[in-house]
């Protein structure tokens, strides 16, 4: 067990307790360790097994199909790009390269820096504002590269 998870424990047990005898249990656990924690660690992985009577292998499986979960830690900024049909037909696949080249990283990492995840989403909602961006839950939309690079700028700045 890690230092960092030694800290973090606490956090994973009180999840695990509010929603131990809730029926389909496991995705509203991962939530609500990765929305305390920011991700899920990769030390939880055999308590929430424990706890649900789970093997690790199907733990880690549900976290690893799902592109939401995390199992490092984020950025200080975590970007997500809407890649659903909508904006993708507005030039989401533009913004996309542009955001990756832009930042350096691709979907799923984080900068050297630590202050920039880049995050996937398949839709924000957004759609007549189409491309659509959020950063740390803030949707932006009409996102063109010039754009993008103004919000980034902005993140920066506020640092």
């Amino acid at each position: 067990m890690t230092q960092d998870y030694q800290n973090q424990k606490p956090v994973v047990l009180d999840v695990l307790a509010a929603h131990q005898a809730m029926p389909g249990n496991l995705l509203p656990i991962l939530h609500g360790i990765q929305d305390n924690l920011g991700y899920i660690p990769a030390d939880a992985v055999a308590d929430i097994a424990a706890a649900l009577n789970l093997s690790r292998a199907e733990v880690h499986g549900v976290i690893s199909f799902y592109h939401y979960f995390r199992t490092t830690p984020p950025g200080k900024h975590v970007v997500r790009i809407c890649r659903a049909e909508s904006c993708q037909a507005m030039n989401g696949r533009t913004l996309e390269k542009h955001a990756t080249q832009m930042l350096g990283i691709d979907f799923h990492e984080t900068t050297a820096d630590e202050r920039f995840s880049l995050e996937a989403v398949y839709c924000l909602g957004n759609c007549a504002c189409s491309p659509a961006i959020t950063i740390d839950g803030d949707i932006y939309g009409r996102v063109t590269p010039e754009k993008f690079d103004q919000l980034i700028a902005a993140c920066k700045g506020a640092q």
